[in-house]
């Protein structure tokens, strides 16, 4: 590559000099954020953009300003909205360049359930969108790409596949987010590993930490003593205070990793602050880096099998 960007590199600075005329992009979760972000920042480089939103005139208000943009009607917490958006974009048969999976929930403080029963950060986060991107799998062209939204939070915790839906474990608001997260970096592997031999690959970001919509179900001091927690971990190893992203700077890492990187640079890959993460073990810190697991093939097949058998159906 030849221009490096960092955390604070903003979307039109990831995407200054590119033309994506032509290009035909799919977002989830254009009603708010980074969602709303990244739909802007393409369709301001020429791409034709279509964003699922759970709430057609909530979306429509937000992208007001979005020329061209098309909406589309999805909630990721019902399979049956899922399938529903999936079999219209089937049935219109455009072919997209880039897919990127936006939406999300972020630390629930209770364990609630899906309208199919699963517990809502997996089921929102991971299931939803596994349903969603393999029904529309076949309308990827040769040599897209999908950008599945992770987070720093997978270090939390990896995937549970014996009791995914926190049914014998006790629950807790980000070991739930995390795993979720972790979920959404092993579908990025799979289905890399799946579609690479037609020219298409998958990575997974962090978009790193934003004051966005995401945190709406969070517990009110919630954010408050995570931060309180990041900047104890970081004054003990010499880092600077944390500092929140803005908006712009949040998504860069999305656009970056689907139109600006190396495509077998991100294959299979996690990014953060438009950069292809270092893998780290150690602990549940937000100092930067992928957690082994999280990248595991053996285990990205294993989540596969567990979320068709979760989903009832196969891709």
């Amino acid at each position: 590559m030849t221009q490096q960007f960092n955390a604070l590199s903003t979307t039109d600075e990831v995407l200054e000099g590119v033309d994506l005329t032509g290009k035909h992009v799919l977002v989830t979760g254009v009603s708010a954020g980074l969602g709303v972000e990244t739909a802007r920042a393409l369709a301001a480089h020429g791409a034709s953009v279509v964003g699922t939103v759970r709430d057609l005139d909530k979306g429509r208000r937000a992208t007001a300003g979005i020329p061209g943009l098309e909406l589309i009607e999805m909630d990721l917490a019902s399979l049956r909205s899922v399938r529903r958006a999936a079999d219209k974009l089937n049935a219109k048969g455009d072919k997209f360049d880039l897919v990127i999976a936006n939406a999300g929930v972020m630390a629930i403080p209770t364990k609630t359930l899906t309208e199919d029963g699963f517990e809502t950060q997996f089921g929102t986060n991971h299931l939803g969108h596994f349903v969603f991107v393999n029904r529309v799998a076949s309308l990827f062209k040769p040599g897209a790409r999908l950008v599945n939204l992770s987070s720093a939070g997978h270090r939390y915790s990896d995937v549970n596949l014996e009791d995914p839906n926190f049914e014998r474990t006790e629950y807790s608001d980000f070991g739930a987010y995390g795993r979720s997260k972790t979920a959404n970096i092993l579908f990025a592997v799979e289905f890399d590993r799946r579609h690479e031999a037609r020219g298409v690959r998958a990575t997974a970001v962090h978009p790193g930490g934003i004051q966005t919509e995401l945190a709406r179900h969070m517990a009110p001091d919630s954010l408050t003593r995570m931060v309180k927690r990041i900047n104890e971990d970081n004054q003990k190893s010499g880092l600077p205070p944390f500092a929140f992203k803005t908006i712009p700077q949040g998504a860069a890492t999305s656009v970056w990793a689907g139109v600006v990187a190396p495509a077998e640079d991100v294959g299979a890959r996690y990014c953060e602050d438009c950069h292809v993460a270092e893998i780290i073990d150690g602990g549940a810190d937000l100092r930067g880096g992928v957690r082994p697991y999280a990248l595991d093939g053996n285990r990205a097949k294993a989540l596969w099998a567990k979320s068709e058998e979760m989903v009832d159906e196969r891709f």
